[in-house]
């Protein structure tokens, strides 16, 4: 009885050390990155963190791969330096810009592609003039394409203690509370719309906020274009 026990035992032993394989597939050791530049220029498009997405489509290992997603930082970046490398669709999408066609590049160590987009509006002459502890923000809205563009639903400025301040990271009574509702179409906006202005009030002294503005559409995405960002520091009174 005790053999029988030990020969089936070393069976076992046997059958799980066949089904056992080799992996020889290479680690994620691959990497891509790049700059969204507004297009025509070496101007950084203005993003928030994951307000645009670099969908991945890893062509040499499926006709129909599951995607994979990079998304934006808030400097107007991406990257991903743990992918596998290979033949990969690339396509950026998700932002308030007009739609770019899929390119397909090999993706290995060190690859860099940037990607020129074209924003619903631009947000220009961006200006803040600070009273004390009330904060007056100022700015032109304009499109470099008008035809189709989505509808423009708000108008909002962004409110932050740090840095990273944009859509989702913000103080919401400086934000949130303070957005315009539009909801026209570009050819219904007045000159009015198109340069508005913004009154927040009520800012703690001796705090440094950061601000930026933004306009929102009614696309898939309820995507928005953002100005830049401006530091500004209150006193104390």
């Amino acid at each position: 009885m005790k053999q029988l026990i030990t020969m089936a035992g070393l069976l076992m032993v046997l059958g799980f050390t066949s089904c056992l394989k080799k992996d020889n597939l290479d680690g994620p050791n691959a990497s891509l990155e790049g700059n969204f530049f507004v297009a025509g220029t070496k101007n950084n498009f203005q993003t928030a963190t994951g307000s645009i997405q670099v969908k991945l489509e890893q062509l040499s290992w499926s006709e129909t791969p599951a995607p994979q997603e990079i998304p934006s930082k808030i400097d107007g970046t991406y990257k991903n330096s743990k992918l596998f490398g290979g033949h990969y669709r690339v396509t950026p999408y998700g932002g308030a810009f007009w739609p770019v066609l899929p390119i397909e590049i090999d993706i290995s160590g060190g690859t860099k592609q940037d990607f020129e987009l074209t924003p619903y509006t631009e947000i220009n002459n961006f200006t803040v003039q600070l009273d004390t502890t009330t904060l007056k923000l100022r700015f032109d809205i304009s499109a470099p394409v008008e035809a189709g563009m989505p509808t423009i639903t708000e108008i909002q400025p962004y409110l932050n203690t740090t840095s990273m301040v944009g859509p989702g990271a913000s103080i919401y009574e400086f934000s949130d509370m303070k957005k315009i509702t539009v909801n026209k179409e570009w050819a219904d906006m007045t000159p009015a719309d198109k340069s508005p202005e913004i009154t927040i009030e009520g800012l703690l002294p001796g705090r440094i906020f950061y601000v930026r503005v933004g306009v929102r559409y009614n696309d898939s995405y309820k995507s928005s274009n953002l100005s830049n960002i401006i530091q500004i520091k209150v006193d104390q009174k």
